[in-house]
Protein backbone atom coordinates (compact mmCIF):
# COMPACT_ATOMS: atom_id res chain seq x y z
CA UNK A 1 0.00 0.00 0.00
CA UNK A 2 2.89 2.33 0.81
CA UNK A 3 4.38 1.70 -2.62
CA UNK A 4 1.10 2.46 -4.35
CA UNK A 5 0.73 5.63 -2.29
CA UNK A 6 4.28 6.69 -3.14
CA UNK A 7 3.73 6.10 -6.87
CA UNK A 8 0.43 7.98 -6.76
CA UNK A 9 2.10 10.87 -4.90
CA UNK A 10 4.87 10.98 -7.50
CA UNK A 11 2.33 11.03 -10.33
CA UNK A 12 0.38 13.86 -8.68
CA UNK A 13 3.61 15.85 -8.46
CA UNK A 14 4.23 15.31 -12.18
CA UNK A 15 0.73 16.56 -12.96
CA UNK A 16 1.08 19.62 -10.72
CA UNK A 17 4.42 20.47 -12.32
CA UNK A 18 2.64 20.79 -15.66
CA UNK A 19 -0.08 23.35 -14.89
CA UNK A 20 -0.92 23.92 -18.57
CA UNK A 21 -1.89 20.30 -19.13
CA UNK A 22 -3.81 20.26 -15.84
CA UNK A 23 -5.70 23.44 -16.75
CA UNK A 24 -6.51 22.02 -20.18
CA UNK A 25 -7.80 18.78 -18.66
CA UNK A 26 -10.05 20.67 -16.25
CA UNK A 27 -11.28 23.33 -18.66
CA UNK A 28 -11.94 21.04 -21.62
CA UNK A 29 -15.08 19.36 -20.17
CA UNK A 30 -16.51 22.77 -19.25
CA UNK A 31 -15.80 24.08 -22.74
CA UNK A 32 -17.52 21.08 -24.29
CA UNK A 33 -20.61 21.48 -22.09
CA UNK A 34 -20.93 25.18 -22.99
CA UNK A 35 -20.36 24.60 -26.70
CA UNK A 36 -22.70 21.63 -26.96
CA UNK A 37 -25.31 23.30 -24.78
CA UNK A 38 -25.44 26.49 -26.82
CA UNK A 39 -24.62 25.18 -30.29
CA UNK A 40 -26.95 22.18 -30.40
CA UNK A 41 -30.06 23.97 -31.53
CA UNK A 42 -31.65 22.67 -34.71
CA UNK A 43 -34.07 25.59 -35.00
CA UNK A 44 -33.22 28.05 -37.76
CA UNK A 45 -33.59 31.54 -36.32
CA UNK A 46 -32.34 33.68 -39.19
CA UNK A 47 -33.68 32.38 -42.47
CA UNK A 48 -32.84 34.27 -45.64
CA UNK A 49 -35.51 33.79 -48.27
CA UNK A 50 -36.35 34.96 -51.74
CA UNK A 51 -39.99 35.70 -52.54
CA UNK A 52 -41.44 35.95 -56.04
CA UNK A 53 -45.04 37.16 -55.86
CA UNK A 54 -46.45 36.92 -59.39
CA UNK A 55 -50.01 37.60 -58.24
CA UNK A 56 -49.49 40.85 -56.29
CA UNK A 57 -52.95 40.53 -54.74
CA UNK A 58 -54.10 41.26 -51.20
CA UNK A 59 -54.21 37.52 -50.42
CA UNK A 60 -50.72 36.86 -51.76
CA UNK A 61 -49.40 39.84 -49.80
CA UNK A 62 -51.06 38.41 -46.70
CA UNK A 63 -49.21 35.13 -47.22
CA UNK A 64 -45.93 37.01 -47.65
CA UNK A 65 -46.66 39.03 -44.50
CA UNK A 66 -47.26 35.85 -42.49
CA UNK A 67 -43.97 34.40 -43.69
CA UNK A 68 -41.93 37.48 -42.89
CA UNK A 69 -43.59 38.75 -39.69
CA UNK A 70 -42.77 35.82 -37.42
CA UNK A 71 -39.10 36.75 -37.06
CA UNK A 72 -38.04 33.45 -38.61
CA UNK A 73 -37.29 35.11 -41.97
CA UNK A 74 -34.91 37.98 -41.23
CA UNK A 75 -34.06 38.86 -44.82
CA UNK A 76 -36.75 38.56 -47.50
CA UNK A 77 -35.44 39.41 -50.95
CA UNK A 78 -38.05 40.25 -53.58
CA UNK A 79 -37.44 38.42 -56.85
CA UNK A 80 -38.90 38.92 -60.31
CA UNK A 81 -37.50 36.13 -62.48
CA UNK A 82 -36.48 32.48 -62.28
CA UNK A 83 -32.97 33.50 -63.27
CA UNK A 84 -32.69 35.56 -60.08
CA UNK A 85 -33.72 32.52 -58.06
CA UNK A 86 -31.16 30.26 -59.74
CA UNK A 87 -28.41 32.84 -59.31
CA UNK A 88 -29.31 33.44 -55.67
CA UNK A 89 -29.15 29.73 -54.84
CA UNK A 90 -25.82 29.25 -56.61
CA UNK A 91 -24.29 32.11 -54.64
CA UNK A 92 -25.85 31.01 -51.36
CA UNK A 93 -27.76 34.28 -50.87
CA UNK A 94 -30.82 32.59 -49.38
CA UNK A 95 -31.94 29.28 -47.90
CA UNK A 96 -35.31 29.11 -49.66
CA UNK A 97 -37.46 30.83 -52.25
CA UNK A 98 -41.26 30.98 -52.40
CA UNK A 99 -43.06 31.41 -55.73
CA UNK A 100 -46.69 32.57 -55.57
CA UNK A 101 -48.28 32.01 -59.00
CA UNK A 102 -50.47 34.37 -60.99
CA UNK A 103 -54.17 33.91 -60.28
CA UNK A 104 -53.45 32.87 -56.69
CA UNK A 105 -56.24 34.94 -55.14
CA UNK A 106 -58.72 34.18 -57.91
CA UNK A 107 -58.22 30.42 -57.50
CA UNK A 108 -58.80 30.69 -53.76
CA UNK A 109 -61.99 32.66 -54.32
CA UNK A 110 -63.26 29.83 -56.51
CA UNK A 111 -62.27 27.23 -53.88
CA UNK A 112 -59.75 25.66 -56.22
CA UNK A 113 -56.55 24.05 -55.07
CA UNK A 114 -53.83 26.66 -55.42
CA UNK A 115 -50.17 25.56 -55.53
CA UNK A 116 -47.38 27.57 -53.93
CA UNK A 117 -43.92 26.46 -54.95
CA UNK A 118 -41.24 26.23 -52.29
CA UNK A 119 -37.65 26.05 -53.52
CA UNK A 120 -35.18 24.98 -50.84
CA UNK A 121 -31.38 24.83 -50.77
CA UNK A 122 -30.56 21.19 -49.98
CA UNK A 123 -26.79 21.72 -49.71
CA UNK A 124 -27.32 21.75 -45.93
CA UNK A 125 -29.78 18.95 -45.28
CA UNK A 126 -30.43 19.89 -41.65
CA UNK A 127 -31.41 23.45 -42.52
CA UNK A 128 -33.44 22.29 -45.53
CA UNK A 129 -35.66 20.06 -43.40
CA UNK A 130 -36.25 22.82 -40.84
CA UNK A 131 -37.05 25.39 -43.53
CA UNK A 132 -39.46 23.01 -45.26
CA UNK A 133 -41.31 22.34 -42.00
CA UNK A 134 -41.55 26.03 -41.16
CA UNK A 135 -42.92 27.14 -44.53
CA UNK A 136 -45.43 24.29 -44.50
CA UNK A 137 -46.54 25.35 -41.01
CA UNK A 138 -47.13 28.95 -42.15
CA UNK A 139 -49.28 27.83 -45.07
CA UNK A 140 -51.16 25.31 -42.91
CA UNK A 141 -51.98 28.07 -40.43
CA UNK A 142 -53.26 30.32 -43.22
CA UNK A 143 -55.45 27.46 -44.51
CA UNK A 144 -56.84 26.93 -41.02
CA UNK A 145 -57.61 30.62 -40.50
CA UNK A 146 -59.37 30.86 -43.87
CA UNK A 147 -61.44 27.76 -43.10
CA UNK A 148 -62.47 29.16 -39.71
CA UNK A 149 -63.37 32.53 -41.24
CA UNK A 150 -65.55 30.83 -43.86
CA UNK A 151 -67.02 28.34 -41.39
CA UNK A 152 -65.97 25.36 -43.50
CA UNK A 153 -63.88 22.26 -42.96
CA UNK A 154 -62.87 21.69 -46.57
CA UNK A 155 -59.49 20.34 -47.54
CA UNK A 156 -56.73 22.98 -47.47
CA UNK A 157 -57.02 25.11 -50.64
CA UNK A 158 -53.37 26.19 -50.61
CA UNK A 159 -51.04 23.30 -51.29
CA UNK A 160 -47.27 23.37 -51.25
CA UNK A 161 -45.06 21.98 -53.96
CA UNK A 162 -41.55 21.78 -52.57
CA UNK A 163 -38.50 21.43 -54.76
CA UNK A 164 -35.12 20.91 -53.17
CA UNK A 165 -32.06 22.12 -55.05
CA UNK A 166 -28.67 20.37 -55.16
CA UNK A 167 -29.70 17.47 -52.93
CA UNK A 168 -33.31 16.57 -53.83
CA UNK A 169 -33.45 13.42 -51.70
CA UNK A 170 -31.64 15.07 -48.77
CA UNK A 171 -28.94 12.39 -48.76
CA UNK A 172 -27.00 13.08 -45.58
CA UNK A 173 -23.64 12.11 -47.10
CA UNK A 174 -23.94 14.93 -49.64
CA UNK A 175 -23.59 17.61 -46.97
CA UNK A 176 -21.75 15.63 -44.26
CA UNK A 177 -18.79 14.46 -46.39
CA UNK A 178 -17.79 18.00 -47.48
CA UNK A 179 -17.96 19.00 -43.83
CA UNK A 180 -15.82 16.04 -42.82
CA UNK A 181 -13.22 17.16 -45.34
CA UNK A 182 -12.95 20.52 -43.56
CA UNK A 183 -12.70 18.85 -40.14
CA UNK A 184 -10.25 16.11 -41.09
CA UNK A 185 -7.85 18.35 -43.01
CA UNK A 186 -7.49 21.03 -40.35
CA UNK A 187 -7.16 18.45 -37.57
CA UNK A 188 -4.56 16.27 -39.32
CA UNK A 189 -2.46 19.17 -40.62
CA UNK A 190 -2.51 21.04 -37.32
CA UNK A 191 -1.62 17.89 -35.37
CA UNK A 192 1.26 16.97 -37.67
CA UNK A 193 2.83 20.42 -37.65
CA UNK A 194 2.17 21.06 -33.95
CA UNK A 195 5.11 18.80 -33.09
CA UNK A 196 7.42 20.04 -35.85
CA UNK A 197 9.30 22.55 -33.66
CA UNK A 198 8.62 21.07 -30.22
CA UNK A 199 10.26 17.85 -31.44
CA UNK A 200 13.40 19.85 -32.24
CA UNK A 201 13.36 21.29 -28.72
CA UNK A 202 12.98 17.93 -26.99
CA UNK A 203 15.63 16.16 -29.09
CA UNK A 204 18.12 19.01 -28.71
CA UNK A 205 18.46 19.70 -32.44
CA UNK A 206 17.09 23.22 -31.94
CA UNK A 207 20.33 24.21 -30.23
CA UNK A 208 22.29 22.82 -33.18
CA UNK A 209 20.14 24.93 -35.48
CA UNK A 210 21.20 28.03 -33.53
CA UNK A 211 24.78 27.54 -34.71
CA UNK A 212 23.78 27.68 -38.39
CA UNK A 213 22.99 30.82 -40.45
CA UNK A 214 19.45 29.60 -41.11
CA UNK A 215 16.66 32.17 -40.82
CA UNK A 216 13.36 31.69 -39.03
CA UNK A 217 11.38 32.13 -42.25
CA UNK A 218 13.49 29.49 -43.99
CA UNK A 219 12.84 27.05 -41.16
CA UNK A 220 9.09 27.67 -41.37
CA UNK A 221 9.03 27.15 -45.15
CA UNK A 222 11.17 24.03 -44.84
CA UNK A 223 8.83 22.66 -42.18
CA UNK A 224 5.75 23.40 -44.28
CA UNK A 225 6.77 21.69 -47.53
CA UNK A 226 6.63 18.03 -46.34
CA UNK A 227 3.38 18.53 -44.44
CA UNK A 228 1.90 20.47 -47.34
CA UNK A 229 2.60 17.45 -49.53
CA UNK A 230 0.97 15.10 -47.03
CA UNK A 231 -1.98 17.47 -46.66
CA UNK A 232 -2.47 17.62 -50.43
CA UNK A 233 -2.51 13.82 -50.60
CA UNK A 234 -5.00 13.70 -47.71
CA UNK A 235 -7.20 16.22 -49.52
CA UNK A 236 -7.22 14.14 -52.68
CA UNK A 237 -8.00 10.96 -50.74
CA UNK A 238 -10.86 12.56 -48.79
CA UNK A 239 -12.60 13.84 -51.90
CA UNK A 240 -11.99 10.69 -53.95
CA UNK A 241 -13.51 8.56 -51.19
CA UNK A 242 -16.37 11.03 -50.80
CA UNK A 243 -17.30 10.97 -54.48
CA UNK A 244 -16.57 7.32 -55.29
CA UNK A 245 -17.70 5.57 -52.11
CA UNK A 246 -20.40 7.92 -50.80
CA UNK A 247 -21.61 9.23 -54.14
CA UNK A 248 -21.21 12.94 -53.37
CA UNK A 249 -21.72 14.78 -56.68
CA UNK A 250 -19.14 17.13 -58.17
CA UNK A 251 -21.06 19.90 -59.91
CA UNK A 252 -18.07 22.23 -60.17
CA UNK A 253 -14.40 22.01 -61.10
CA UNK A 254 -11.81 19.84 -59.38
CA UNK A 255 -9.10 22.40 -60.22
CA UNK A 256 -11.08 25.19 -58.56
CA UNK A 257 -11.60 23.07 -55.45
CA UNK A 258 -7.89 22.15 -55.38
CA UNK A 259 -6.90 25.83 -55.47
CA UNK A 260 -9.12 26.76 -52.55
CA UNK A 261 -8.00 23.64 -50.65
CA UNK A 262 -4.34 24.67 -50.89
CA UNK A 263 -5.14 27.98 -49.19
CA UNK A 264 -7.06 26.12 -46.48
CA UNK A 265 -4.10 23.77 -46.00
CA UNK A 266 -1.80 26.76 -45.46
CA UNK A 267 -4.14 28.04 -42.76
CA UNK A 268 -4.20 24.61 -41.07
CA UNK A 269 -0.42 24.28 -41.22
CA UNK A 270 -0.02 27.81 -39.88
CA UNK A 271 -2.14 26.95 -36.85
CA UNK A 272 0.00 23.90 -36.10
CA UNK A 273 3.31 25.75 -36.56
CA UNK A 274 2.23 28.62 -34.31
CA UNK A 275 1.24 26.15 -31.59
CA UNK A 276 4.50 24.26 -32.06
CA UNK A 277 6.58 27.44 -31.77
CA UNK A 278 4.77 28.52 -28.59
CA UNK A 279 4.46 25.24 -26.65
CA UNK A 280 7.31 23.63 -24.67
CA UNK A 281 6.45 19.94 -25.20
CA UNK A 282 5.06 17.73 -27.96
CA UNK A 283 2.34 16.36 -25.71
CA UNK A 284 0.97 19.78 -24.79
CA UNK A 285 1.22 21.00 -28.39
CA UNK A 286 -0.76 18.03 -29.66
CA UNK A 287 -3.43 18.43 -26.98
CA UNK A 288 -3.93 22.11 -27.78
CA UNK A 289 -3.93 21.43 -31.53
CA UNK A 290 -6.56 18.73 -31.11
CA UNK A 291 -8.83 20.74 -28.81
CA UNK A 292 -8.33 23.98 -30.71
CA UNK A 293 -9.21 22.53 -34.11
CA UNK A 294 -11.52 19.55 -33.68
CA UNK A 295 -14.06 20.92 -31.21
CA UNK A 296 -14.64 24.40 -32.72
CA UNK A 297 -14.66 23.03 -36.26
CA UNK A 298 -17.19 20.35 -35.43
CA UNK A 299 -19.48 22.59 -33.41
CA UNK A 300 -19.23 26.13 -34.74
CA UNK A 301 -18.37 26.00 -38.44
CA UNK A 302 -21.83 25.07 -39.71
CA UNK A 303 -20.75 21.47 -40.29
CA UNK A 304 -23.39 19.92 -38.02
CA UNK A 305 -25.45 22.78 -36.63
CA UNK A 306 -26.66 25.80 -38.66
CA UNK A 307 -24.79 28.96 -37.70
CA UNK A 308 -27.98 31.10 -37.69
CA UNK A 309 -29.39 28.86 -34.93
CA UNK A 310 -26.51 29.69 -32.56
CA UNK A 311 -26.44 32.53 -30.01
CA UNK A 312 -25.03 35.81 -31.30
CA UNK A 313 -21.75 35.36 -29.39
CA UNK A 314 -21.09 31.94 -30.93
CA UNK A 315 -22.04 33.27 -34.36
CA UNK A 316 -19.27 35.83 -33.88
CA UNK A 317 -16.83 33.10 -32.87
CA UNK A 318 -17.74 31.11 -36.00
CA UNK A 319 -16.36 33.95 -38.14
CA UNK A 320 -12.81 33.31 -36.88
CA UNK A 321 -12.94 29.57 -37.57
CA UNK A 322 -11.27 28.75 -40.92
CA UNK A 323 -13.54 25.77 -41.59
CA UNK A 324 -16.58 28.09 -41.69
CA UNK A 325 -15.31 29.62 -44.92
CA UNK A 326 -13.85 26.45 -46.40
CA UNK A 327 -17.10 24.59 -45.80
CA UNK A 328 -19.02 27.24 -47.73
CA UNK A 329 -16.54 26.84 -50.58
CA UNK A 330 -16.61 23.03 -50.67
CA UNK A 331 -20.40 22.79 -50.60
CA UNK A 332 -20.65 25.59 -53.12
CA UNK A 333 -18.24 23.97 -55.58
CA UNK A 334 -19.35 20.36 -55.18
CA UNK A 335 -23.11 20.76 -54.80
CA UNK A 336 -23.93 24.09 -56.47
CA UNK A 337 -21.23 24.22 -59.14
CA UNK A 338 -20.16 27.72 -58.10
CA UNK A 339 -16.53 28.75 -58.71
CA UNK A 340 -16.01 32.24 -57.31
CA UNK A 341 -15.89 32.90 -53.55
CA UNK A 342 -14.01 36.20 -53.17
CA UNK A 343 -14.95 36.90 -49.56
CA UNK A 344 -14.10 33.41 -48.31
CA UNK A 345 -10.84 33.39 -50.29
CA UNK A 346 -9.81 36.79 -48.91
CA UNK A 347 -10.47 35.71 -45.31
CA UNK A 348 -8.62 32.40 -45.64
CA UNK A 349 -5.67 34.08 -47.36
CA UNK A 350 -5.49 36.69 -44.61
CA UNK A 351 -5.59 33.97 -41.96
CA UNK A 352 -2.81 32.02 -43.68
CA UNK A 353 -0.52 35.06 -43.93
CA UNK A 354 -1.18 36.11 -40.33
CA UNK A 355 -0.59 32.63 -38.88
CA UNK A 356 2.59 31.92 -40.85
CA UNK A 357 4.08 35.34 -40.05
CA UNK A 358 3.17 34.93 -36.37
CA UNK A 359 4.74 31.45 -36.29
CA UNK A 360 7.90 32.78 -37.95
CA UNK A 361 8.24 35.64 -35.47
CA UNK A 362 7.59 33.37 -32.52
CA UNK A 363 10.25 30.96 -33.75
CA UNK A 364 12.68 33.85 -34.32
CA UNK A 365 12.27 34.79 -30.66
CA UNK A 366 13.12 31.19 -29.75
CA UNK A 367 16.26 31.30 -31.87
CA UNK A 368 17.35 34.55 -30.25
Amino acid sequence: MKRIRAIAHKEFLHILRDPRSLALALLMPMMMVFLYGYAIDMDMKELKAGIMDLDESSTSRELVRRMTSSGFIVDAERLNTREEIERGFRRGRFHAAVVIPRGFEESLMRDKFTPVQMLIDGADGTSAAVVNNYLNAVIAMMNRDRAQAQGTSLEPPIETRPRIYYNPELVSAHFIVPGLAAVVLIMICALLTSIAITREKETGTLEQMLTTPVRAGQVIVGKIIPYMTIGALDTALVFVVGTVVFGVPMAGSWFVLAGYSLVYLLVSLGIGLLISAAMPTQQLAMMIALVGTLLPTMMLSGFVFPIPSMPVVLQGVSHIIPATYYLEIVRGVMLRGEAWFPQQLAVLTGMAVFLLVAASRRFRLRLE
